[in-house]
């Protein structure tokens, strides 16, 4: 049976579905540092709060949620205004199907249409499927904090990883809150783009 997935900004009624998709990771893995399920009011008012700023986009197949990538500011001084955190997480039936690389690469085009230039991705270790996804995708490995993590009765590294969206420049031009391009037209070929290739079996 032929799929289509569809890559889309996250609507409130996304927020239950998409925390369906957290739970696992929070629970089960080391990959995200959170210890505790956060509850349904409080994740959805983080992503409210995100989506104001930042792109926060969801694929889903046949109206079923199946992975989320979002942006988040790095750090709060003026001087990181122009570089963001990225974090990606998907269901793990749609693995090795390229709607993770999909959702990525929209999330970097609306980024770099926003203004952003920096785009780092802290991964915490062992991930080396993460690792190996991130470097096909054009980041390079910056650093690692060692111990930076304890979860699960384990301390972790966390591996950073940086993309660049386009050259560091003199006096670069402020970023633009998400809600202010997306009835422009490049951003509506954004997600085009990004829908038209999207079939599996």
């Amino acid at each position: 049976m032929e799929l289509r997935p569809i890559i889309r900004l996250v609507k409130s009624a996304d927020f239950a579905a998409v925390l369906e998709i957290y739970k696992p990771f929070v629970t089960s893995t080391g990959i995200t540092p959170e210890d505790e399920v956060p509850g349904l009011q409080e994740f959805s008012i983080k992503i409210d709060g995100l989506a104001n700023n930042y792109p926060f986009l969801i694929s889903e197949v046949n109206g079923k949620v199946t992975g989320y990538t979002f942006a988040n500011n790095f750090r709060a001084a003026q001087g990181h205004k122009w570089s963001v955190e990225v974090s990606i997480y998907l269901s793990k039936d749609y693995y090795g199907k390229g709607v993770a690389a999909a959702l990525y690469q929209s999330l970097f085009a609306i980024l770099k249409l926003q203004n952003y230039i920096n785009v780092f991705a802290g991964i915490v270790l062992p991930n080396q499927r993460s690792e190996v996804f991130h470097k096909n995708l054009g980041f390079q490995e910056v650093g690692t904090f060692k111990k930076g993590v304890y979860k699960l009765g384990n301390w972790h590294d966390v591996r950073w990883f940086q993309l660049n969206l386009t050259e560091n420049c003199e006096n670069p031009p402020f970023p633009k809150p998400v809600k202010e391009i997306i009835h422009t037209t490049e951003f509506e070929t954004i997600l085009k783009q990004a829908n038209e290739g999207l079939i599996f079996q």
